[in-house]
C-alpha cells in the first residue's frame, strides 16, 4: 500500500487519529485529559488549549476521528444528541425563518421545533412526508432556512432520498441537516450525498455500549462550523466531557464489527417477525417488502440494527408480550451491544400528544427494537417466549 492510499473505514475507526499521541508519550490510545484549564507561557501567547469548554485534547481527538469517519472536515462533540440538535438549530435559525422537516422525526426533535422554535421564536416549521421528494420540493420556499430529515426515521424506519433533497435545498439556499443516528457513519455518509450538516447521538451506535451520553455535529462547511462552535461555547455550553470523549473513542474502534453483527441479527429478527401471525407489520429497510428497500440498497451500505413492528391487539398485546421477555431488556435508548425493546406510545414517544402520535403514524401496538449482538437464536427464542403469551 502506498503512503497516499486512503485507509479503509475499519482501519480509520481503530487508529487513524491516535498516532500523534504515540509520537510524544507512547500511548496506544488517546489519554483522558481532565484539566479544566491549561497554562500559558506568556501573556497574549495563546496555546492550542486554554480552557476546557473551549477545547480539550481528548475531545479534539474524538472530533478529528468523527470528521474523518463521516466524510467531513470539522466536527463538534457535544454533551448529548439533543445538545447537537439544539446547537445546530440555534446556529441556523432566526425568528421568522421557515423550516421543512420530515414528518416522522424523533420525538425530542419534534418537541424542540414545536414547543421552542415555533412557540417561543416564531419559526415556521412545516412537516412533510419526505419519503416523497416531490413533497419536499413543493414545501420549500425562498424563506426556507433549514431542511431537517432523518433517514432511517425513528421509529418507523422510513427513508428519504438524501441526494435529491440536497439538490432541492441547494436551489433555495437552505441548509440540509441529516440526523444519521440510526445508520451511523459506517452504513451511511450523508455528506457524500450533498447534505450540509450531519448530527449523531453518539450515545447510540457510535459509542455502542450504553455507558456514555453524547452527541456530534459534522460538516464540510467551514463557515457553519465556526458559527456552531461559537454557539456551543457561548450559547449552549454543551461540550462532551473528557471521560465521555474517551469512551466514545473506545467505542468507535469496534463500530464496523458491531454494525455488521447488529445487521445480521436484525435481518434474521425482521424475517421472523414478518412471518409471525401476531405481527401486523414489520418496518425494516433490509426486507424486500419495505417500500424503500431499493433506496436503502442504493444510498446505504447496510441496513442497520434498528427495526419496529406492530402487534395485533395494540397496547394490551404489546404490554403482555414485552412483559414476558427475559433476555431482551425493556428500556428506552438504542445502539448498544445488548438488545433493547420499547413500546413506542408509552415509552419513547410518550411525551407527544395522542394527536401528534397519530399524525406520525404511531399506532398503539408499535414496538421499537434495537437488535443487539447476542446469539441470533437466543433473541428470536425470547421473542417467541413473549408472543406465546398472546
Amino acid at each position: 500500500m502506498s503512503d497516499d492510499t486512503p485507509r479503509q473505514f475499519d482501519t480509520q475507526a481503530v487508529s487513524a487519529d491516535e498516532k500523534p499521541h504515540q509520537q510524544t508519550t507512547g500511548d496506544v490510545v488517546t489519554p483522558i485529559h481532565l484539566a479544566s484549564t491549561f497554562t500559558q507561557q506568556r501573556v497574549s501567547d495563546y496555546p492550542e488549549f486554554t480552557y476546557a469548554r473551549d477545547g480539550n485534547p481528548t475531545r479534539a481527538a474524538l472530533e478529528s476521528q468523527l470528521a474523518s469517519l463521516s466524510g467531513g472536515t470539522q466536527a463538534l462533540a457535544l454533551s448529548s444528541g439533543m445538545g447537537a440538535i439544539g446547537t445546530t438549530a440555534m446556529t441556523l435559525l432566526e425568528p421568522g425563518d421557515h423550516v421543512v422537516a420530515f414528518r416522522y422525526l424523533y420525538g425530542g426533535t419534534r418537541k424542540l421545533f414545536d414547543d421552542i422554535y415555533q412557540e417561543s421564536f416564531g419559526v415556521d416549521v412545516e412537516y412533510v412526508d419526505a419519503t416523497s421528494t416531490a413533497a419536499v420540493a413543493d414545501a420549500v420556499t425562498d424563506e426556507t432556512a433549514l431542511v431537517w430529515v432523518e433517514s432511517p426515521t425513528n421509529p418507523l424506519m422510513r427513508l428519504c432520498n438524501i441526494g435529491a433533497i440536497a439538490d432541492i435545498a441547494e436551489d433555495v439556499n437552505a441548509t440540509l441537516c441529516v440526523d444519521n443516528t440510526f445508520a451511523s457513519p459506517y452504513f451511511q455518509r450523508p455528506l457524500d450525498r450533498g447534505a450540509d450538516v450531519v448530527v449523531h447521538s453518539t450515545t447510540k451506535y457510535i459509542n455502542g455500549h450504553s455507558d456514555s451520553l453524547g452527541g456530534a455535529i459534522v460538516t464540510r462547511d467551514a463557515e457553519f462550523a465556526e458559527r456552531a462552535e461559537f454557539v456551543q461555547k457561548y450559547g449552549t455550553g454543551s461540550v462532551l466531557s473528557p471521560f465521555d470523549a474517551y469512551m466514545v473513542l473506545r467505542g468507535l474502534k469496534t463500530l464496523p464489527a458491531r454494525m455488521e453483527r447488529h445487521q445480521r441479527n436484525a435481518l434474521a429478527v425482521a424475517e421472523f417477525l414478518d412471518a409471525h401471525a401476531a405481527v401486523e407489520a414489520v418496518h425494516y429497510p433490509g426486507l424486500p417488502t419495505h417500500p424503500q428497500h431499493d433506496l436503502a440498497r442504493e444510498q446505504m451500505s447496510g441496513f442497520g440494527g434498528m427495526l419496529s413492528f406492530e402487534l395485533e391487539g395494540g397496547h394490551e398485546a404489546a404490554a403482555t408480550a414485552l412483559g414476558h421477555l427475559e433476555e431482551i431488556q425493556l428500556a428506552v435508548s438504542l445502539g448498544g451491544v445488548e438488545s433493547l425493546i420499547a413500546h413506542v406510545p408509552s415509552m419513547t414517544h410518550a411525551y407527544l400528544s395522542e394527536d401528534k402520535r397519530r399524525e406520525m403514524d404511531i399506532s398503539e401496538g408499535l414496538v421499537r427494537m434495537s437488535v443487539g449482538i447476542e446469539s441470533t437464536e437466543d433473541i428470536i427464542h425470547d421473542l417467541e417466549r413473549g408472543f406465546d403469551q398472546l
